[in-house]
């Protein structure tokens, strides 16, 4: 037949070397895997550290490796598929602020809907602790008057009714025309902002925004009701509010936004 007796005999061996040490499903991992499984039939979209971030929330002093949440996961089928790999350009810059309110970054993106309408959100976001502090819709465009009340709404969010921001902050976004119009940009140097915009064909230079909207639509948009556009509406209060206080993020040390930001506050 052709085949070295050495690769069956190491083949075998090996074979026997791995059922040997084989790890064997003791009743609390199964309690876990239960667990586990809860938490995906909730929520599909989540890997394997965000659901050791939700286990250890809610069994504080008791915590367990995230190595083992993808243990148990991997044996089980119940990780998530890779994305496929695509060329990207490199980009060193850094969104990121080691403060609040020093940095806020906006992004525009549609929602298609089941009938063939397109619903348009606008939001604000911290560059810190990645609260998304305010969001607008549409099912006819964002204008530069909606990205005006947008910053205002934001504005008043963080700091109360004020006519000018207590100290400048950069506010990032694409180069959309509602958001490089003379208005809009005028308008948010009056309230104190400094109005940054990406280079052009570099999205990658407002990346938490544009990570913030693959997040949502995975998370969110993918399992909501999209018949219209009048029912997505009526869910984006329902989904902000769940990824403010709820969604664990890689670069808060998996906790939400407003956790982070309650943690932060003690210290």
């Amino acid at each position: 037949m052709q085949i070295s007796r050495a690769n069956l005999i190491n083949r075998e061996i090996k074979g026997k070397q791995m059922n040997s040490i084989k790890k064997t499903t003791t009743t609390r991992d199964q309690d876990y895997i239960g667990k586990i499984k809860d938490i995906i039939d909730e929520r599909p979209s989540y890997g394997y550290r965000r659901v050791t971030a939700i286990l250890n929330r809610d069994h504080q002093g008791n915590n367990i490796n995230h190595k083992k949440v993808y243990r148990l996961m991997r044996e089980n089928d119940l990780l998530l598929h890779r994305y496929g790999k695509r060329p990207r350009r490199t980009h060193d810059g850094k969104v990121t602020t080691l403060n609040s309110n020093m940095r806020w970054c906006s992004d525009c993106f549609g929602i298609r809907c089941d009938n063939g309408d397109t619903v348009y959100v606008a939001f604000s976001m911290d560059c810190c602790d990645r609260e998304t502090m305010r969001h607008i819709a549409s099912s006819k465009g964002i204008n530069g008057e909606m990205i005006r009340d947008l910053m205002i709404e934001s504005v008043e969010y963080r700091f109360g009714n004020i006519d000018k921001l207590p100290h400048k902050i950069q506010w990032l976004s694409d180069n959309g025309p509602c958001y490089t119009s003379y208005d809009t940009v005028n308008f948010g140097r009056g309230l104190g902002f400094e109005i940054c915009t990406t280079p052009p064909y570099s999205p990658e230079s407002n990346g938490m925004a544009e990570s913030f909207v693959k997040t949502f639509k995975r998370d969110y948009v993918w399992f909501g009701d999209l018949s219209d556009a009048k029912t997505v509406m009526e869910q984006l209060d329902g989904w902000f509010a769940d990824y403010n206080n709820f969604a664990p993020h890689k670069g808060l040390k998996m906790l939400a936004p407003r956790e982070f930001m309650r943690h932060n506050q003690k210290k």
